[in-house]
Parts: structure tokens; C-alpha cells; sequence
């Protein structure tokens, strides 16, 4: 993944998307796929397959939340300490191998992919909470930067309506 300074709108919309996406592969590989079992699928896989599905299941309704979050804070919706305060993403329940080798490997590799961008909201959300730890220049010169942006703005507002 590439780094970033700071999270933005396009990042988490994109995000989104992507887990988005992802969390429809997981329903139907989960919540549909359960009921086409066939009668005499032994018990050890039935019960590997709910647990394992659960936890991605799990894990994509905490990115999705997470990412909501996000959006909500783009929008207005939440101010920075409320996000700060109730939007932390939950810590991963990891899979068990023995459950994982019952799997067949179009379903392991989605839970690996769910896992994987578990991984990568979790990291995000460790550096925006460590505030992304930028370099006091780089992070004067954006404030400066921003502040002139406004000068300029309020300015040139000032001009079309004086």
C-alpha cells in the first residue's frame, strides 16, 4: 500500500468501494453458499465454515463501520473528536488453520483478501490516531499553506461582494 500523510475523501470512498464489494463476495459465499451444502457435508466443515464465516462476516462490518465513519467525518456529520472517540476499528480475530485447511481455496482466499484489507484499515487507522507522525516542516508548510489558501479565499470574497 502506498503511504499517505493523511486520510482524504477520495482514499476512504475508495475504500468503501472496495469493501463494499467485498462484503457482497463474503454474503454470498456465506449467507447463501450455507444453505447449498449438500445433506451429507461432514460436520467438521459445516462448523468451519460458520466460524470462519462469522469472523469475515465480523471483520467486514467493522471496516464498513469504520469507513462510515470516515465519510461521516467528510461530511460534517462528526466532528474530529467524536471520530477520534467512537470510531476506533476493532482488533482482527484471526483464523484458524485447522478450520482454513477444511476450506475449499476460492473461500480461503476471501477470507485472506477480508483479512487483508482488515490489515490495511488498521494501519490507517494507527497513523491517523498517531496523526501520521509527518515531519513538524512538512506539516508547518501545510499550515502555512492552508492559512494563505483561506487569506486568499476570504479576499477574493471580500472583493466580489464590496
Amino acid at each position: 500500500m502506498a503511504q499517505t500523510s493523511n486520510l482524504s475523501r477520495p482514499i476512504i470512498e475508495a475504500l468503501y468501494s472496495e469493501a463494499l464489494l467485498l462484503a457482497d463476495e463474503v454474503r454470498a459465499v456465506f449467507a447463501l453458499g450455507m444453505n447449498d451444502l449438500p445433506a451429507d457435508t461432514n460436520d467438521h466443515l459445516r462448523l468451519a465454515l460458520s466460524s470462519e464465516g462469522l469472523k469475515a462476516t465480523t471483520r467486514m462490518m467493522h471496516v464498513l463501520a469504520w469507513l462510515l465513519n470516515q465519510r461521516a467525518y467528510f461530511s460534517g456529520e462528526l466532528t474530529e473528536s467524536q471520530l477520534r472517540k467512537h470510531s476506533k476499528l476493532p482488533e482482527d480475530r484471526p483464523s484458524r488453520d485447522e478450520d482454513m485447511d477444511l476450506l475449499e481455496e476460492p473461500t480461503r482466499e476471501l477470507i485472506e483478501d477480508t483479512m487483508r484489507l482488515h490489515n490495511r484499515i488498521a494501519r490507517l487507522d494507527s497513523a491517523w490516531r498517531d496523526d501520521f507522525e509527518v515531519q513538524p516542516t512538512v506539516r508547518r508548510l501545510h499550515e502555512r499553506l492552508g492559512q494563505a489558501l483561506l487569506k486568499r479565499e476570504i479576499q477574493a470574497g471580500n472583493e466580489r461582494h464590496g
